[in-house]
């Protein structure tokens, strides 16, 4: 997603700086399950781990591209970690910012987190790409474990689509970069996120919106829990059959309700805040 989306905005003219961030303890791929669960506490309780030195070359910038992923609804384990450090957190005063994600379907939570790291720095997201699985939300949770565990962006047992951001979606991040680099010319990006959900760079549905504004509380009391604990491996074993039941049988029938009995009569809300996640109006 990235090497795409800088295909477009590194033109003759624009320079770019390119730092990867890894951990001291580095997550190797494929991912086991008992690594992929434990790392929920520290994600959602943004507990930022020791990264392998890097280097700047500048103390300012134009502009700062953050691309990153979510992790449990909150920003990766190496996404707060690096915005932890104090060099980090000089070059991102006052600087825009665009906001590069790739995510199974739920970037929401993570994002509102970002805004308020960023605030009192006073920089400000002019503009946020989020490339997501564009599958229905219960098959995405299979066929990306069959990714992310067994190492292969393969179809799940030959029938199940593959997983993660479609070939086609990455490719296109190209035109994003594009768009970016105009607004990047003037230093001027008033309007720059209308031009890119127009473009599709993102999208804000509506149940996996419900879920977002409610799982958070939830991930947090678990996180905080499970922190706390000595026998830390047998609790983090009994949120994964917590998260598993959630997914698979509490949230759909909660859902049901929700479509059926609420957002009819909340229309308005709703739409209010699409529009505002998705970066179009200021307030809800």
């Amino acid at each position: 997603i990235v090497n795409s989306f800088l295909a477009g905005l590194q033109q003759t003219d624009v320079v770019v700086e390119r730092i990867r961030v890894r951990p001291v303890n580095d997550y190797a791929f494929p991912w086991t399950s008992e690594r992929f669960f434990d790392t929920m506490p520290d994600s959602v309780l943004a507990k930022p781990a020791p990264l392998q030195p890097f280097t700047l070359q500048h103390s300012r910038y134009d502009l700062v591209v953050f691309a990153y992923q979510p992790w449990y609804l909150s920003l990766s384990i190496p996404a707060n970690s690096v915005l932890a450090l104090p060099n980090i957190k000089e070059v991102l005063k006052n600087t825009p910012v665009v906001t590069l994600i790739g995510a199974r379907n739920m970037w929401i939570s993570s994002q509102e987190k970002l805004k308020k790291i960023l605030e009192p720095l006073g920089s400000r997201i002019v503009g946020n790409i989020a490339l997501v699985d564009k599958t229905n939300n219960l098959v995405s949770v299979i066929t990306i474990l069959h990714w992310m565990i067994g190492g292969k962006k393969t179809k799940y047992l030959g029938v199940f689509p593959k997983p993660g951001v479609q070939d086609e979606d990455i490719k296109n991040a190209e035109v994003y970069g594009r768009t970016v680099y105009d607004y990047l010319q003037d230093g001027d990006y008033t309007g720059m996120q209308h031009k890119l959900f127009s473009q599709g760079a993102v999208d804000v549905k509506a149940n996996l919106l419900f879920i977002e504004e409610r799982a958070p509380r939830l991930f947090s009391i678990w996180a905080n829990f499970i922190a706390k604990r000595a026998n830390r491996k047998a609790w983090l074993v009994v949120f994964k059959y917590y998260l598993l039941f959630a997914l698979f049988i509490v949230a759909p029938v909660v859902l049901t309700v929700n479509m059926v009995l609420f957002r009819p009569f909340f229309m308005g809300l709703v739409s209010r805040k699409k529009a505002y996640y998705a970066g179009l109006r200021e307030k809800i």
